[in-house]
């Protein structure tokens, strides 16, 4: 009897451990989309930018729009087109949030522009792309994506 009650109690502490830790229990599994922008940006001193874009996710594409502020050194305006992947996303509605940069950069006719951001929702965007424009920049900047 005694033997039969240790038993049951190392099970009832192994299911408790188990659950807890979530050893043995599916888990929400994130996905990856592509993302296309093309943001317009300019500025002294304050600058701004607008866009707009795409997501696709699980074989659908969705419309995204693109807004952004500026703050610090900034000069001159640009257009940059980015495209790359964004992570860490269960829904479409994940791409949506505000994502924060502070970054540097000089572009003078056509460069090149590489950048890794996070929302608060954990989605993390991996763009690259080519930046036209007369523009020199270090600042602190907020992009906002939304779904359209």
């Amino acid at each position: 009897m005694r033997i039969a009650s240790i038993f049951r109690n190392i099970f009832v502490a192994t299911f408790v451990l188990t659950c807890a830790l979530g050893v043995g229990l599916p888990a929400a599994k994130a996905d990856t989309g592509t993302v296309q922008l093309t943001i317009l940006k300019g500025g002294w001193i304050i600058g701004g930018s607008g866009g707009r874009g795409t997501l696709t996710f699980k074989g659908k594409t969705y419309r995204l729009g693109v807004g952004g502020l500026d703050y610090g050194l900034i000069f001159g305006g640009s257009k940059t087109v980015l495209n790359g992947t964004v992570e860490n996303i269960q829904s479409p509605s994940d791409v949506a949030g505000v994502y924060a940069a502070a970054g540097a950069g000089l572009a003078v006719g056509a460069g090149v522009r590489a950048i890794v951001l996070t929302n608060p929702k954990g989605a993390v965007l991996k763009l690259e792309g080519r930046q036209v424009g007369l523009m020199a920049n270090a600042d602190l900047s907020g992009l906002a994506i939304t779904l359209k």
